[in-house]
């Protein structure tokens, strides 16, 4: 390893934006089931797809229906 690095010529990230933040959720056990199944059809962790999930959501400004019994 060197002493020094030179990062004058260096650029930034350009996926710095997309970082992922970590939170806490509470999920029904039947929710976490059937977005692992689904995952594993389409071969992809299901925290990935439930990320895909929620971002078209956001992106597309789908309203939630409540029914409440």
């Amino acid at each position: 390893m060197r002493d020094n690095y030179d990062f004058s010529k260096s650029i930034k990230n350009p996926y710095a934006k997309r970082i992922k933040k970590q939170i806490t959720i509470r999920l029904d056990e039947d929710t976490i089931d059937y977005f692992k199944n689904l995952a594993e059809e389409k071969g992809i962790p299901y925290q990935s797809l439930i990320n895909l999930y929620l971002r078209d959501c956001a992106e597309t400004h789908k309203k939630l229906k409540v029914k409440w019994a």
